[in-house]
C-alpha cells in the first residue's frame, strides 16, 4: 500500500471519528440538556426535530452536491457545520433556549446528514483502491467516536461539569483534526464530469433509480436499521433513566456500552461479511438487534437492560455500512445508488424522535420502542435483497 493510499484510509478513519464523537458527547448530556430546558418527553422529541430536519436537508442536498463539486468539500462543510452545531447546543443549553439546541442540533444533523454520502464515496473509492471491504471498518471508526464521546459525557455527568464547556471543547477537537486531515483527501472523487449530455444522462438516470425494487428494499433495510441506531442515539439515556430507573451518569454509562458494542460489531463484523455474505450478515444484525430491544422493552430489570443495549448495539452495528455497500453494487452510478439509499435511510432520522416522542409522552417511552421493534423485525425478512452484491474480493 502506498504511503498516500495509507494516509488517505487514515484521513478517512478519522473523519468518520469525528461526527460519532460529537454525536455522542451530545447524546450523553441529553438528561442534562433536558434538565436545563425544563423540557417534558413531547418537548425534547420538538427539540430533536432540529437533528431530524437538518439531517433529511443535507442528504437530499449531499448526493447532487458531490456529484457537482466532488466529496471533499461536503466532507469539508459538513465537519464544520457539525462543529459548530455542538457549540451551538451549549449556549442554548446554558440560556434554557429550545430554539437555540433545535439549531445546534440542525447544524449536527446538516453536517452529518451533508457528509455522509461524500464520506461514503470516498470511502468506497478508497475501499476499491485497497482491493478489500474496508467500509465496516470505517462505520466502526465513526462507533469508536461514539464511544470516546460516551466515555468522556459520562464521567463528566458524574461530576457534574457544565454542558456548555464540554460542547465547547468538542468543537475545538472537531476542528482540530479537521485541519490536517482534509488535505489527505483528494479532490474531484466522486465529480460527474460532461457537458450537456451528463447533464441529461443523469436527470433520466434518477428515476430509473428509483424504480427498481431491490434498491428499495435496501433502502428500507437501512431505514429500520438506522432508527434503531438513532434511536438509540436520541433516547436510549433517556430510556434508562426514566424506563428503568437508572440515575443520569449510569444512564449515560448504558449508552457508552450500546457504542462500545456497535464499535465491536463493526470492526469484526467485515470477517462475518466476507465469509457468509451480505444478506447472512444483515439478517443476523437485525435479528440480534430486535432481541436487544425487546428485552429493554419488555423485562423491568436493570441488569437485563444494561446487557440487552449490548445486543441492541451489535444488531444495530452492520445495517448502514453493509446495506449502503450493496446499495452502490447494485448497478451503474454508484453514488446516485448510495444518495438514494442514504436518503431512505435518513428517513427514520426525520420521523424518528417527534414520533418517539410523542408517543413516549402518551405511552412511556419503552412502550414507544415497539414501533422500532416491528421495523427491524420487518427488515429481517427483505435482507435477501443484498444478494445482489458483487462477490467480496479473495483475500
Amino acid at each position: 500500500m502506498s504511503v498516500s493510499l495509507g494516509r488517505r484510509r487514515t484521513a478517512v478513519f478519522a473523519l468518520f471519528f469525528l461526527p460519532g464523537l460529537a454525536m455522542a458527547s451530545w447524546v450523553t448530556r441529553t438528561p442534562d440538556v433536558r434538565d436545563l430546558l425544563g423540557a417534558s418527553t413531547g418537548r425534547m422529541g420538538l427539540v430533536l426535530f432540529g437533528l431530524s430536519v437538518g439531517s433529511m436537508v443535507g442528504i437530499l442536498c449531499s448526493g447532487p452536491l458531490v456529484a457537482r463539486w466532488g466529496a471533499r468539500p461536503l466532507i469539508a462543510a459538513g465537519t464544520l457545520a457539525t462543529a459548530a452545531g455542538s457549540g451551538v447546543i451549549g449556549l442554548g443549553a446554558a440560556a434554557g433556549a429550545d430554539a437555540v439546541v433545535a439549531l445546534g442540533l440542525g447544524l449536527i444533523g446538516l453536517g452529518m446528514g451533508g457528509g455522509e454520502v461524500a464520506l461514503n464515496v470516498e470511502g468506497a473509492e478508497v475501499e476499491r483502491l485497497l482491493g478489500r471491504s474496508t467500509l465496516p471498518a470505517m462505520h466502526g471508526f465513526y462507533s469508536f467516536g461514539t464511544v470516546v464521546g460516551a466515555v468522556a459525557g459520562m464521567t463528566l455527568t458524574a461530576v457534574s461539569f457544565p454542558v456548555l464547556w464540554h460542547l465547547a471543547v468538542v468543537t475545538v477537537v472537531v476542528m482540530a483534526v479537521l485541519v490536517p486531515m482534509i488535505r489527505c483527501v483528494p479532490a474531484g472523487v466522486g465529480r460527474r464530469t460532461g457537458s450537456g449530455d451528463g447533464t441529461h444522462a443523469r436527470a433520466s438516470a434518477r428515476p430509473a433509480v428509483w424504480r427498481e425494487p431491490r434498491l428499495l428494499l435496501l433502502g428500507g433495510i437501512i431505514l429500520a436499521l438506522a432508527m434503531a441506531e438513532g434511536t438509540a442515539n436520541d433516547w436510549l439515556p433517556l430510556v434508562m433513566v426514566d424506563g428503568h430507573g437508572f440515575d443520569p451518569a449510569l444512564g449515560s454509562a448504558v449508552y457508552a456500552v450500546f457504542a462500545a458494542s456497535m464499535t465491536v460489531g463493526r470492526f469484526v463484523g467485515g470477517r462475518f461479511v466476507d465469509r457468509y455474505g451480505r444478506a447472512a450478515a444483515l439478517c443476523a444484525s437485525a435479528v440480534v438487534g430486535a432481541v436487544g430491544i425487546a428485552l429493554v422493552i419488555l423485562v423491568d430489570n436493570q441488569a437485563v437492560a444494561a446487557a440487552a443495549a449490548v445486543l441492541w448495539g451489535v444488531g444495530a452495528s452492520l445495517g448502514f455500512p453493509v446495506a449502503l455497500s450493496a446499495a452502490g453494487d447494485s448497478g451503474d452510478n454508484s453514488a446516485a445508488r448510495v444518495s438514494l439509499a442514504a436518503t431512505l435511510g435518513y428517513v427514520a432520522f426525520l420521523v424518528g424522535p417527534p414520533s418517539l416522542g410523542h408517543l413516549g409522552e402518551q405511552f412511556g417511552l419503552r412502550n414507544a420502542l415497539l414501533l422500532v421493534l416491528i421495523l427491524v423485525v420487518a427488515a429481517s425478512f427483505v435482507t435477501p435483497a443484498a444478494r445482489t452484491a458483487r462477490p467480496a474480493p479473495s483475500p
